[in-house]
């Protein structure tokens, strides 16, 4: 069972409460098990950090990013970190998701299915795999 972390919880309620506009548009289509089924969180704690969307079942981690993550060094330790402890990490640009939001939930749906296995580093999606997979 897991324990109580107050500071946890808190810090978690007040980033749930500062969604930006691409953040709330892909939460609609994620909760209630809405994507074909599979259950999301938002910002599940993952040792130092908040995932902006988990999949606990398929151990993936969604992130949307603004344009201040391009090139930062701290979502590559990050990611470094979140893969290294089991989960797949998939990166999506907000503006992405408020544009082409059809195409971002069939590449999640392909994460999904495990129809996109390999690492990704392209313009408009960064996917890295679970270390070990």
């Amino acid at each position: 069972m897991r324990g109580r972390k107050p500071k946890t919880t808190a810090r978690a309620r007040s980033l749930r409460q500062s969604d930006n506009d691409a953040e709330g548009k892909l939460w609609n289509e994620l909760r209630d098990r809405r994507l074909n089924g599979h259950k999301f969180v938002r910002q599940l704690p993952i040792g130092p950090y908040f995932a902006d969307f988990a999949c606990r079942e398929m151990r993936l981690v969604i992130e949307i990013d603004g344009s201040q993550h391009a090139g930062n060094r701290r979502d590559a330790v990050r990611d470094v970190f979140i893969t290294g402890n089991g989960w797949s990490v998939a990166r999506f640009w907000n503006v992405d998701v408020l544009r082409e939001l059809s195409s971002v939930l069939e590449t999640i749906v392909a994460i999904c299915e495990g129809r996109l296995v390999e690492r990704v580093e392209a313009t408009d999606l960064r996917f890295f795999p679970a270390a070990g997979e």
